[in-house]
């Protein structure tokens, strides 16, 4: 995490805020440069805060922290590359939340692989309150085409597709190997 840094300076020494007779004092021209010392990296990390904030850029300490702000949890396993591609896309996957081009961005993302998605669609509505739904249940079929396909990696798909789908749509998920993704 962010620390001390030896030897970086304080950009604004408050010794040369102090008035001329302070200015004067060996004492409060010591105690203001121990401060400085003790500064020093909180004005540096605020003149970057830009850089911070960007996931790409962040340092890699940082970025499990902006990983919770934006409300993302990424695998431990995944590439430090996909992490922060996870987290820079976070706001824009949040916004198409439960629609069929969010879940297809979001998992293309976390596998880096092809997604096809065939959703049934569609609104049914009853004139009586407590009829029955004139159509077929919806039904959502996800295909992730990946280089290396395993069990953990269906797990997590299916825990994704869970997260990212509406809730009462049922899902089956086909994990499949395609060898240009390796």
């Amino acid at each position: 995490m962010r620390g001390t840094v030896p030897g970086i300076p304080n950009p604004h020494p408050l010794g040369s805020f102090l008035p001329a007779v302070y200015q004067e004092d060996e004492f409060a021209m010591a105690f203001t440069g121990g401060l400085d010392e003790v500064l020093a990296p909180v004005l540096s990390v605020l003149d970057c805060l830009h850089a911070y904030i960007d996931p790409m850029v962040a340092p890699a300490d940082f970025v499990e922290w902006l990983a919770m702000w934006v409300g993302v949890d990424p695998e431990e396993n995944w590439p430090a590359v996909r992490r922060r591609s996870v987290i820079a896309s976070a706001v824009s996957l949040h916004s198409s939340r439960g629609t069929v081009s969010g879940l297809r961005d979001h998992l293309e993302i976390v596998t880096g692989g092809r997604v096809e998605i065939e959703d049934t669609g569609g609104v049914t509505w009853s004139r009586v309150p407590t009829g029955a739904i004139p159509a077929p249940r919806t039904h959502l079929r996800v295909e992730v085409a990946v280089g290396r396909p395993s069990s953990a990696l269906r797990r997590s798909l299916d825990d994704v597709i869970s997260a990212a789908k509406p809730a009462h749509v049922p899902h089956t998920l086909e994990v499949t190997q395609d060898d240009r993704l390796s």
